[in-house]
């Protein structure tokens, strides 16, 4: 008889899973269960769904339950785990649609349960026209809102990267946008130098930005109006949380899981628990910094894909790991584009690693090309052994996906002497002679 794997989880990680586990173990027997109505679906691209540059929800869906079925995966949507019993191998599952519950067997477990919006408990967050994003179901409401109501005044509460998507969406929808920061800067895990450009380029195209400002409360009737911070009042008819996720990792916790940083749960490069035959991936779940050797909890969609794939091998008998993240981001906000990896200033300081850094702005492509545009770039290096540890870039067309090749550096471990006389390619459309990453090498 074959061996069962159950995941719980049905959008990045857990869906990952069960493709890797399906081609490692042809014979598996595997069941996916999802508390959502949707699958494997492309969460990144939300804010753009409600901007109307994806014209459908569909096209944000990755692989059907058909697609699924085709591999012999059973995929049970709109069933939420409630409890794991790690000492008999089962787990209890409610069908949402008639709230009936019933126990699954399993002989290995995949916990990918995500993430959900952090929503602070303040008066009046109950409001309607307040909003997170995290689920295809969230973007709909979303649309439909602005579609119907046609809110005139946006506020947008935390400056990460979906805020900064929604900014564009929003001031696309005709909104006047405020966008508010409880950290000094917007863009909190790049450098506050680096942050300022995007900062100052939003204002210029009439966005608001107030930072080092905390929520205090929500006004209205009905309906939100404003909110109130510790600086002053703020009108609003439509607000959207974007300040950090949660772990979903409850349900771990009450199984005797050990949680890691952030609560989350915490698995070593194999993507194992501490309980036997459970992995953990995605959203849910710990990973390793490359750079600081430290654990941490950094939620990227690329992140949740590739630890799924490696529990799944794992659990249907592979042996794979995954060694870690660098954090690397990227975003577009209007014409702009920012990227970042590896460590910033700030995370060095707190390290307490011995670093010098550089920045430079220079052209994307030859300053007489129609297509060039205005980067900035910053390198941070670890003055111990000369190693590339940190990057950023703000800039517009062209400019952020250089930060790749960076990551590649840092992942591999590469001396500025290593990178100053790489041979990149050049033409003048697509960059200058003096690609901008060699220049600001060469400022060490």
């Amino acid at each position: 008889m074959s061996e069962k794997l159950v995941i719980i989880g049905g959008v990045a990680a857990g869906t990952s899973a069960a493709a890797k586990a399906r081609r490692v173990n042809p014979d598996l027997d595997i069941t996916v269960y999802t508390d959502d109505e949707y699958i494997s679906y492309a969460g990144c691209g939300l804010p753009y769904f409600i901007g109307g540059k994806i014209a459908s929800r569909e096209n944000l869906l990755a692989r059907s339950l058909a697609d699924f079925a085709a591999q012999n995966i059973s995929v049970k949507t709109l069933m939420r785990a409630e409890e794991i019993k790690p000492e008999n191998g089962k787990v209890i599952i409610q069908n949402l649609q008639n709230q009936l519950t019933f126990e699954d067997n399993y002989d290995r477990l995949v916990i990918a349960t995500g993430a959900r919006p952090f929503v602070p408990p303040l008066e009046g967050v109950e409001l309607d026209g307040i909003f997170t994003l995290r689920t295809i179901h969230d973007s709909v409401r979303i649309k439909e809102y602005l579609f119907q109501h046609r809110p005139q005044k946006a506020a947008v509460i935390g400056a990460g990267y979906i805020g900064l998507e929604m900014v564009e969406n929003l001031v696309e929808h005709g909104c006047q946008v405020t966008l508010i920061e409880k950290a000094p800067h917007i863009i909190p895990n790049m450098d506050a130098d680096m942050s300022q450009i995007l900062t100052q380029y939003l204002q210029s195209r009439g966005v608001e930005i107030r930072t080092g400002e905390t929520i205090t409360s929500f006004m209205g009737n009905k309906s939100v109006s404003g909110l109130s911070t510790d600086k002053g009042e703020i009108a609003a008819d439509f607000v959207l949380l974007s300040i950090g996720v949660q772990p979903n990792s409850e349900i771990a916790a009450a199984a005797g899981i050990e949680p890691g940083i952030n609560n989350a749960i915490r698995v070593n490069a194999k993507m194992e628990t501490n309980k036997d035959r459970i992995y953990a991936a995605g959203d849910c779940a710990t990973t390793s910094h490359l750079t600081s050797g430290k654990e941490v909890y950094i939620p990227m969609g690329t992140t949740a894909n590739k630890q799924g794939k490696v529990a799944g091998e794992n659990a249907a008998g592979g042996n794979a790991s995954f060694s870690g993240v660098l954090g690397t981001g990227i975003a577009r906000v209007m014409e702009m584009e920012i990227s970042r990896t590896g460590l910033c200033e700030s995370e060095c300081q707190a390290l307490g690693i011995n670093y010098i850094s550089r920045r430079i702005k220079s052209r994307t492509a030859a300053h007489y090309c129609p297509v060039s545009g205005e980067i900035h770039l910053k390198l941070i290096v670890n003055q111990n052994n000369n190693c590339l540890i940190g990057a950023q870039i703000v800039g517009f067309a062209g400019a952020a996906m250089r930060i790749d090749m960076l990551a590649t550096a840092i992942t591999v471990g590469t001396t500025v002497e290593d990178l100053i006389d790489m041979d990149l390619a050049y033409s003048p459309p697509f960059s200058p002679v003096w690609d901008p990453v060699l220049i600001a090498l060469n400022q060490f």
